[in-house]
């Protein structure tokens, strides 16, 4: 069996990404499994799994932007700022907010701002989780981060529920964001604790909720990959004489000249006249060179 490409898993709750790369490791028995960015274990959806050759992609794959559907409650605020975590405050809701308010709430979030990380996550600190520093009770620093909403948006119906409210909503953001602390920040621009009781991702980057396969489907009709090229959809592609193709074999860096058209702006790829993926290039504006960032043959 081909054990080599991209596999876009449905994580299921409950496990961990490392989980899941150790159980596919298993069902296909072969070492060389990578994920290609951590989901929470509480969160289910698209994760990447990079198989055989293709864990040379991992760091291309963690995609810049992700969509999520998510469920906010309002009345209890929690350690985790999810559902999993130890309450904090608990206020009972008489009345809830109008669609409007949070419309109004969700509209104002679209753009760049400043998030710090929830303690319980997976952001390194002096080479230490921030969630084994919390265990420990251990107080740190939290890094701030700069991350950007390009959409969110209010989905189906405002639950009040004994003095609870829970509504649903779809977000479009960046890379490094925590919904997590977006659902938070949603209750403290009501002033009210809360925290994101459901969350899924949808898609991560151009890979799709419906193109995933679950762990059991795996092992019942086995997996479905992406080749490195289908992986790769997104980038920009140059493909080089056999000339060029051994240069970039034997690591040589490449003159202007030799890729056509130009790609001066970001990561590319190089393939061969064959349509078999060589590398990843980048322009060096200072050595005036194409330089390999990571070879793929």
């Amino acid at each position: 069996m081909n054990q080599d490409g991209v596999l876009l898993i449905n994580k299921p709750r409950g496990m961990t990404s490392h989980d899941v790369v150790m159980k596919l490791r298993r069902i296909l028995d072969t070492k060389k499994v990578g994920h290609t960015g951590t989901l929470d274990p509480d969160v289910d959806g698209v994760l990447p799994i990079c198989v055989g050759t293709a864990t040379k992609l991992v760091q291309f794959l963690t995609a810049e932007s992700k969509t999520y559907i998510g469920e906010v409650t309002l009345g209890i605020s929690t350690t985790t700022e999810d559902a999993s975590g130890e309450i904090i405050e608990q206020n009972y809701i008489e009345e809830p907010p109008t669609k409007n308010k949070i419309e109004e709430i969700l509209k104002s979030m679209i753009g760049t701002s400043v998030q710090t990380p929830p303690m319980y996550s997976a952001v390194k600190v002096n080479g230490k989780k921030l969630y084994e520093y919390a265990r420990a009770k251990q107080a740190v620093e939290r890094p701030q981060r700069t991350v950007t909403i390009h959409q969110i948006g209010l989905l189906g119906e405002i639950i009040h529920h004994e003095g609870l409210v829970s509504f649903k909503f779809f977000i479009h953001g960046s890379k490094g964001i925590f919904i997590r602390t977006v659902a938070v920040t949603i209750g403290e621009k009501l002033s009210m604790p809360a925290h994101m009781s459901n969350l899924t991702r949808i898609a991560s980057g151009s890979f799709k909720i419906e193109d995933c396969q679950t762990l059991e489907d795996v092992v019942e009709n086995g997996p479905n990959y992406l080749s490195i090229s289908q992986a790769l959809i997104d980038f920009s592609t140059v493909t080089v004489d056999n000339w060029v193709e051994n240069l970039v074999k034997n690591g040589v860096k490449l003159r202007e000249e030799q890729i056509s058209p130009p790609m001066k702006q970001g990561q590319f790829l190089i393939k061969n006249k064959l349509g078999n993926p060589l590398s990843i290039h980048v322009w060096d504006d200072k050595k005036k060179l194409y330089v390999a960032i990571r070879g793929l043959w």
